[in-house]
């Protein structure tokens, strides 16, 4: 009786360990598939949920997948830490450890970044010289045009997503100390812009934007993912 208790608990030692080698593997290749499909400077780090990871691959169906990023540049912008979450994912084993992971389908992917202000304020109109988040709202502070004289104010402005990107909207005025008083009309036109941040990768649009101390942190969702009409 011994030995067969020490021959299963041996058994189990080994399914462990090859289950953890092949989702090694198989988060290996993912990570390598999207590096090349997005030109990445750095193969991403991929987490597959989920044990035992053999069951789900026998099945060819994967809770979920997280994808680690880091910095990533498209449309002209870079954005900071890009993490992916895939959910409901379909693929087979065979497909994951063969490079065949265009065939990878998701059902969900959420992508979450951040934009720093720099970024942000290179997309805004000349004038502005800094952009920061403040327990009344994200600033927009600098020198503005008000019929041909030159006005330091700062700027409250909210920040939504749009079809074209991050639109961004002034809301209230604050004049310079010992400045004249800026009607807001005056400024509305001039300093409403868009950062053109349209989508992350795997197609997601954005969904939700949240000022904060580092930048603007960006959600964006996509349904219905399949990696082959990515390019």
């Amino acid at each position: 009786m011994r030995g067969l208790l020490i021959l299963i608990v041996l058994l189990g030692i080994g399914v462990v360990i090859g289950d953890r080698v092949a989702v090694g593997m198989a988060q290996n290749e993912i990570g390598r598939k999207i590096a090349a499909d997005y030109n990445l400077p750095q193969q991403p780090s991929v987490t597959i949920g989920g044990v035992p990871f053999l069951t789900q691959a026998v099945d060819g169906k994967y809770r979920d997948i997280g994808i680690r990023v880091g910095d990533w540049s498209g449309q002209n912008l870079t954005v900071h830490n890009l993490d992916v979450k895939l959910t409901d994912v379909s693929a087979p084993l065979t497909d994951l450890l063969h490079n065949r992971t265009s065939n990878l389908v998701a059902a969900t992917a959420t992508a979450t970044a951040v934009v720093p202000y720099d970024t942000v304020k290179g997309f805004a109109p000349s004038g502005v010289e800094s952009i920061s988040n403040s327990p009344e709202g994200l600033r927009v502070a600098g020198t503005f045009s008000v019929e041909g004289i030159s006005v330091p104010a700062t700027v409250v402005v909210t920040v939504a997503p749009t079809t074209d990107g991050i639109e961004v909207t002034p809301v209230s005025v604050q004049a310079a100390a010992g400045g004249p008083a800026i009607p807001l009309a005056m400024l509305r036109q001039t300093l409403t812009f868009t950062v053109p941040l349209q989508r992350l990768p795997l197609g997601a649009q954005l969904t939700a934007i949240q000022p904060s101390a580092d930048g603007l942190h960006v959600t964006a969702a996509a349904r219905d993912v399949h990696f082959s009409d990515l390019q």
